[in-house]
C-alpha cells in the first residue's frame, strides 16, 4: 500500500519552531523526516525538539524527488522545506508521481503563515545587507545628514502620488518613504554613543500611539474627530511640559509655532496654526489689507469648509498648467 509524502513548508519570517498543529502531527507520524542539511533553520528547530532528521544534501530536484517518492512508497515521509523554498522540487515530485501506477499521496503541510507586516522584516534584512561590509558602497557611505534630502523628496513624491489617484504609483512612492525610515534607522545603529535601531523607532511609535489614543486603549471618551484632536493636542502639551521639566527648561511651552518645522510649506504651517487657535477657543484676528493676513483668513475659511488649502492650491496650479 502506497504511503504519503508530506512537503512541510513554513514562513522564513516566523520563528522556525512555531509550527501548526497539523505540521507537528505530520512530523510525529512520519517514518522518515528529511531535509537538505543541518544548517536549515526549520530542520534545526525540529532536531532541537527531539525529532530525528536525515539529510539529503545538495542534490538536484529530480534526484531528490525520486528519492522522496520512493521512500513514500513504503511509508510516511516528511520533507522539511529549505529556506529558499526548494525551487523546482514540487514540479519534480509531480513529474515523478505521474509516471507511477500507484503513486503515494502527496500533500503540502503549512507549518506557519506570514502575519501582516512580515515583509517589513525583509526590508530590515535587505537594508542591513546593503549597509554591511560587502554590500553597496554608496549605501555604506551615507549619513543621517546626506539622506535628509531624499527623505524630503520622497515625502513630496508620495504626496503627489496620493493626489494622482494612481494606486500603483502610490504604493511605489510609499515604499520609497519607508526605505528612508529603514535607511536612517540602520545608519543610527552605528552611532558610537547613542545608537538606536528600527525596533526602537517602532517601539517609540507604538508607545506614542497608545498614549495619544486613550479613548481606544484606556477609559477616556472621544466620540468625534474634533474631540480626538483636542485630546491629542492636550496630551502633546503635557508631554512637552514633562520633557521641558526633565531638561530643566520652561515647562509647558506651547507657542503657536512650537513643533512646526521651519521648512514646512507656509500653507501647511498656517493650517496647523489655525487649528491650534481653534482648539484653544481663540479666533484669528480680522484680516487686514495686507496679503499675509488675507492668506491666513483664506486658510481659516478653507478649514471651516473642510478643505485642505495646500491641496486646493496645488490642484489649481495643475489646472492652470493643463490649460496653458
Amino acid at each position: 500500500m502506497a504511503g504519503r509524502l508530506s512537503l512541510l513548508v513554513a514562513s522564513p519570517r516566523v520563528a522556525p519552531g512555531l509550527l501548526s498543529r497539523s505540521a507537528w502531527q505530520a512530523v510525529e507520524a512520519a517514518d522518515h523526516v528529511l531535509a537538505r542539511g543541518a544548517d536549515e533553520p526549520l530542520a534545526a528547530a525540529l532536531v532541537e525538539s527531539g525529532v530525528s532528521v536525515a539529510y539529503a544534501g545538495d542534490v538536484p530536484p529530480p534526484a531528490l524527488a525520486r528519492d522522496l517518492v520512493a521512500r513514500a512508497g513504503e511509508g510516511r515521509v516528511v520533507w522539511v522545506s529549505s529556506a529558499d523554498a526548494d525551487p523546482g522540487l514540487t514540479d519534480a515530485v509531480a513529474a515523478e508521481v505521474s509516471r507511477l501506477p500507484e503513486p503515494p499521496e502527496v500533500e503540502v503541510v503549512v507549518g506557519s503563515w506570514d502575519v501582516q507586516g512580515a515583509r517589513l522584516l525583509d526590508v530590515v534584512a535587505v537594508m542591513d545587507r546593503l549597509r554591511s561590509p560587502g554590500g553597496c558602497p554608496w549605501d555604506a557611505e551615507q549619513t543621517h545628514e546626506s539622506l535628509v534630502k531624499y527623505l524630503v523628496e520622497e515625502s513630496h513624491e508620495a504626496a503627489e502620488a496620493i493626489e494622482s489617484g494612481d494606486r500603483d504609483h502610490m504604493r511605489e512612492e510609499l515604499g520609497d518613504v519607508l526605505l528612508q525610515v529603514a535607511f536612517q534607522s540602520r545608519v543610527a545603529e552605528e552611532h558610537p554613543d547613542q545608537p538606536f535601531d528600527i525596533d526602537d523607532v517602532a517601539g517609540g511609535l507604538v508607545a506614542k500611539l497608545v498614549r495619544r489614543h486613550p479613548h481606544v486603549f484606556a477609559d477616556d471618551a472621544a466620540a468625534t474627530p474634533e474631540e480626538v484632536e483636542r485630546n491629542w493636542e492636550l496630551i502633546k502639551a503635557q508631554e512637552r511640559a514633562a520633557k521641558a521639566e526633565h531638561a530643566g527648561g520652561e515647562a509647558g511651552h506651547a507657542g503657536l509655532l512650537h513643533g512646526i518645522p521651519a521648512s514646512l510649506p507656509a500653507l501647511l504651517a498656517a493650517d496647523k496654526v489655525v487649528a491650534r487657535l481653534e482648539r484653544r477657543g481663540d479666533s484669528l484676528p480680522a484680516a487686514g489689507e495686507d496679503v499675509a493676513s488675507q492668506l491666513l483668513a483664506l486658510v481659516a475659511r478653507a478649514r471651516a469648509e473642510g478643505t485642505d488649502a495646500e491641496a486646493e492650491l496645488r490642484r489649481a496650479l495643475r489646472r492652470l498648467d493643463q490649460q496653458a
